[in-house]
C-alpha cells in the first residue's frame, strides 16, 4: 500500500452559532485570538496537501474571507455531514489520493494524529476508510466505536440505538475520517437520509464500503482532549484554557521561565526566546514578539510591541501597537508606550507616557515625564537624541525635537526645539507672598 498518496483535506465549517448564542459562524469564535478554523487549517497546512476545501454555509462572508486563499464551498441545505461532503467533491474532481476530512469546530487537533488518521488509511490495500476515534472516561452522548480485535471496525452505533453492553465501550467517534478519494463519490451516492433527523450522515459510509468487501481501520487518538469538538462558550472557555496552557508549556519546554504560569495569557502569535523571567498576572495581546534573556515583572499588558533582548519592563507597564523596545532598555511601573522606538540602554523608570516618539539610545525619560503627541486632531512626532535627559513632570510638546545629550529641566513644558548638550528651562516664575496663608485663614475663620 502506497504512503504517498497525494493528499486533499475537506474541513466541515458549515455550523451556525445558535448554541453559542452568537450571530457569527461557530467556528469563527476564537480561541488566543484565532478563529478555530484557522487553527485546524495551520495544521493542516502541515501536511503540504494539493488542495484544502473548506465548506461554509450560506452568508457566511467573513468565514470565506478568513479561510482565504484556500477555497470554500457553499453548503446551501444543512443536512449532515455526509451531504457536507458532497458538497466539496466538484472541487475535487479528477483528484486521485486521500481525502481527509476534518471538523472547524476541533481546533486542537494534532498534525501527529492527523498523520496517524491518514496512515491507518493507508495501512492495506482493503482499507478504504480510517476513522478517527478517542477514548472517553464518560462516552455518553457519543457514537460508540464498535471493533473487532485487529481494529478494523464494525460498525458506528450512536448512543440512542445502543445496547447496555455496548454503551459499556468508551472508544468513540470523533467525527474525523480519511477516504479513499477513487470511491468516495460511489460510497456518497449510496448515502440515505432516511432516518429520524432526515440528514445525511459520514458515519454511514462505512457500513457502504463494507458492501464492497472495504475495511474501516480506528485510529485512537492518544489524547482525547485534542479531538474533542467545540459547541457551546463552556465549551470555548474549557478550550482556551487547554490551548493557554499548552503554549504555556511549550514556552518553559524553549528556555522561559513562567514563576506562576496559569497567570500568563498568551496570543496564538506571541513570539518568547528562551532565557526571558515571566512574573505573574503579565497579558500578552496579538503581534508581541519578546527577546532573549528579558524580565517581565509583574502586572503588565502588551500587544503589538517588540521588546528586544536583556531589557526588564514592569510592572504594571502597558506597551500597546508599535511600541519597539530596544536592548538593555528599563521600562518601569506605571509607564505607557505607543507607536515609539526606544533606543538602546534607555531608561523611562516610572510614571511615564511616550507616545509617537523616537528616542536615540542612553536616554533618561523621568518620573511623571510624558510626551504630549495629540492637538485634538491630528498626532505629532518627538524626537529625542541620544544621551539627554528629560526630568521629571515635563511635558515635550509636539512636534518638538530634543537633540543628543541636552537637559530639559524637571517641570518644563518644551514647546521649542531643544539645540545639542543645551539646558532647556520652561517654568512660570514662582510667586511668594509671605504671611499670606496666615492672613487667608483668619478671614475664613470671621466668616
Amino acid at each position: 500500500m502506497s504512503t504517498n498518496n497525494p493528499l486533499a483535506v475537506v474541513i466541515l465549517a458549515a455550523g451556525k452559532g445558535t448554541r453559542m448564542k452568537s450571530d457569527k459562524p461557530k467556528v469563527m469564535h476564537e480561541l488566543m485570538g484565532l478563529p478555530m478554523v484557522n487553527w485546524v487549517l495551520r495544521s493542516v497546512e502541515q501536511l503540504s496537501p494539493e488542495r484544502v476545501i473548506v465548506v461554509i454555509g450560506e452568508g457566511m462572508d467573513d468565514l470565506r474571507a478568513a479561510v482565504k486563499p484556500h477555497e470554500s464551498v457553499v453548503q446551501l441545505s444543512q443536512d449532515g455531514t455526509g451531504s457536507a461532503i458532497k458538497c466539496a467533491m466538484p472541487a475535487l474532481q479528477g483528484f486521485e489520493g486521500d481525502v481527509l476530512v476534518l471538523l472547524g469546530d476541533t481546533p486542537l487537533i494534532s498534525v501527529e494524529t492527523m498523520r496517524g488518521l491518514i496512515a491507518a488509511r493507508r495501512a492495506s490495500d482493503n482499507t478504504g476508510i480510517s476513522v478517527l476515534g478517542m477514548r472517553l472516561d464518560n462516552p455518553t452522548g457519543y457514537g460508540r466505536l464498535l471493533m473487532d480485535d485487529s481494529g478494523m471496525l464494525n460498525d458506528i452505533r450512536e448512543e440512542k440505538e445502543a445496547s447496555a453492553e455496548e454503551k459499556l465501550v468508551d472508544i468513540v467517534n470523533s467525527g474525523a475520517f480519511c477516504l479513499n478519494a477513487a470511491s468516495v463519490n460511489g460510497w456518497l451516492d449510496k448515502l440515505s437520509n432516511d432516518n429520524a433527523s432526515g440528514e445525511y450522515y459520514i458515519t454511514d459510509l462505512p457500513k457502504i464500503a463494507a458492501q464492497e468487501n472495504i475495511k474501516t481501520k480506528v485510529f485512537i487518538a492518544t489524547n482525547s482532549e485534542e479531538v474533542m469538538g467545540c459547541n457551546t462558550r463552556l465549551n470555548l472557555s474549557d478550550m482556551e484554557q487547554l490551548a493557554q496552557q499548552n503554549t504555556r508549556d511549550k514556552f518553559i519546554n524553549s528556555g522561559v521561565i513562567l514563576q506562576d504560569p496559569s497567570s500568563v495569557y498568551f496570543h496564538h502569535d506571541t513570539q518568547i526566546s528562551s532565557g526571558t523571567i515571566i512574573e505573574p498576572s503579565v497579558y500578552f495581546g496579538a503581534n508581541v514578539k519578546v527577546g532573549a534573556n528579558v524580565h517581565i515583572k509583574a502586572f503588565c499588558h502588551f500587544e503589538g510591541a517588540d521588546i528586544g533582548d536583556n531589557s526588564v519592563v514592569g510592572p504594571f507597564a502597558r506597551l500597546r501597537p508599535g511600541a519597539d523596545i530596544g536592548e538593555e532598555v528599563r521600562i518601569g511601573n506605571f509607564v505607557e508606550i505607543k507607536k515609539s522606538k526606544i533606543g538602546n540602554r534607555s531608561k523611562i523608570s516610572h510614571l511615564g507616557y511616550v507616545g509617537d516618539c523616537t528616542m536615540g539610545e542612553d536616554v533618561n525619560f523621568s518620573c511623571g515625564a510624558i510626551t504630549v503627541n495629540y492637538d485634538g486632531f491630528d498626532k505629532h512626532q518627538t524626537v529625542i537624541g541620544n544621551g539627554a535627559m528629560v526630568g521629571s513632570n515635563v511635558n515635550l510638546v509636539a512636534p518638538v525635537t530634543i537633540e543628543k545629550g541636552a537637559f530639559i529641566a524637571a517641570g518644563s513644558t518644551i514647546t521649542t526645539d531643544v539645540p545639542e548638550d543645551a539646558l532647556s528651562v520652561e517654568r512660570g516664575r514662582a510667586k511668594l507672598l509671605k504671611g499670606w496663608a496666615a492672613k487667608y485663614r483668619k478671614e475664613k475663620q470671621r466668616s
